[in-house]
């Protein structure tokens, strides 16, 4: 059965952007998958908890001599990983927080690289020293910025830590097939932005619309992907 994950990321609920286009990614995937599971994962409202010195020793010990206490240590990071191993396809609703990703989501991500569990270390590689151990699987981006200039090519290029940083970590659970839709000028008033996300919401739309070839071509204009 396919399965889409969502996962929120900020802590506003009316007005953000980043979980509006995720949601219009979601009625459209349930349209063309009626059959499929939608499963929801909101760490903008509800935070997970960060790691602490029980979890560390906990996920450095032996699932066999774990103690009852280093089990319920992992209990939250053994269901965020099956999450993510079960999806079949996965969609994150991420805010830029000064030039970054939201500290819920940095909490999320501790949570969910496990060493010998989603990722591995293989020294003297060349492209990475880490070995993703989930399955690759359609991950989007939906990902909104205050400012502009941030796309690759743009002034602020070299301060985006955000689309960087989760291709990244995505990279090292082994999910590579990533594409980003960005929208910026969120924190503008005028033109600039309600012509931005126009052209954002086309470009979600486009993503379940094969005939949309005009706006599909554009797609590199608001999207990276490498």
């Amino acid at each position: 059965m396919e399965s889409l994950l969502v996962i929120s990321t900020s802590p506003q609920v009316e007005g953000s952007h980043s979980r509006q286009m995720a949601a219009r990614f979601t009625r459209l995937w349930a349209k063309n998958n009626p059959e499929g599971r939608v499963v929801e994962r909101d760490i903008g409202r509800k935070p997970v908890p960060h790691v602490d010195e029980q979890w560390i020793s906990a996920a450095f010990t032996s699932e066999e001599d774990r103690t009852p206490d280093q089990r319920a240590a992992l209990e939250i990071s053994d269901a965020l990983v099956a999450e993510l191993r079960n999806a079949t396809t996965i969609v994150i609703g991420c805010p830029m927080h000064n030039l970054s990703v939201p500290s819920t989501l940095k909490a999320y991500i501790d949570q969910v690289v496990r060493m010998g569990v989603t990722t591995k270390l293989v020294p003297d590689t060349p492209k990475s020293p880490y070995l993703g151990l989930l399955s690759d699987k359609p991950t989007y981006l939906m990902l909104v910025r205050g400012g502009y200039g941030y796309e690759s090519g743009n002034a602020y290029a070299p301060m985006n830590f955000q689309e960087p940083y989760l291709r990244a970590v995505l990279k090292m659970l082994g999910i590579e097939s990533v594409k980003t839709i960005a929208l910026e000028y969120a924190a503008m008033d005028g033109n600039y932005f309600e012509s931005a996300l126009d052209d954002t919401n086309a470009l979600i739309d486009s993503l379940f619309d094969e005939s949309s070839k005009a706006i599909s071509g554009n797609l590199n204009k608001y999207s990276s992907n490498p």
